[in-house]
């Protein structure tokens, strides 16, 4: 979904059902029916109206928006909505150079990071028969165990983000997820503090 606070509310609003329980539920009268819905939901959206907001490179001061415009625009998303969108990552305008420049020769390919990505996978199915993303919190007590600096740091954020319980489960999957994909057999600081940093601060974020 492109430009996502430009969708309606309450269309907005639907979606976050089947995020949370991958179905859709449909009562007419005395009748209910369940629909799979199990999907991944990728969109985007401006830092504000304009979309110059913190906007390092040529658009640099050519924001106008006043805070209570900004706070508007983000306003249409929801808090439960964006507690239920796992990784949150912020993209910077590319210079013109980097855009014409050949890749870092450092950098991953695009069959490096499959092979990478299928073997966390196939570790995810061996260890629980199912991905991260479906595990249950008695099953994430069993596959994501915290030690004390682990746990700690997931408290502290708890608080001082004031994160809910369901981002707590949350960022314990992507967590997980993370050292899956490291092939650690568990969780460390490392893993938990990454997971942490594609939670929202506040609903604006």
């Amino acid at each position: 979904m492109d430009e996502l606070p430009e969708f309606e509310r309450k269309v907005l609003e639907v979606l976050r059902e089947p995020l949370e329980s991958g179905k859709i539920t449909i009562s007419r009268a005395a009748r209910q029916v369940d629909f799979p819905a199990r999907f991944q939901l990728v969109a985007a959206m401006n830092p504000c109206p304009c979309g110059y907001l913190g906007d390092a490179g040529p658009g640099a001061g050519r924001c106008r928006c006043t805070p209570d415009q900004v706070a508007r625009y983000r306003g249409r998303l929801s808090g439960p909505l964006l507690d239920r969108i796992d990784l949150h990552v912020f993209v910077p305008r590319l210079e013109p150079a980097a855009l014409a420049s050949a890749a870092p020769p450092d950098s991953e390919s695009s069959a490096v990071v499959r092979d990478r990505v299928c073997a966390a996978r196939a570790r995810q199915l061996a260890r629980a028969g199912k991905i991260n993303a479906l595990l249950g919190p008695k099953e994430l007590d069993r596959d994501a165990v915290l030690d004390d600096a682990s746990r700690q740091l997931l408290l502290t954020a708890m608080n001082r983000l004031g994160l809910s319980a369901r981002a707590f489960h949350r960022v314990l999957k992507v967590a997980r997820t993370i050292a899956d994909l490291a092939a650690a057999d568990h969780l460390a600081v490392a893993h938990v503090a990454e997971a942490l940093r594609y939670r929202p601060v506040d609903q604006g974020s």
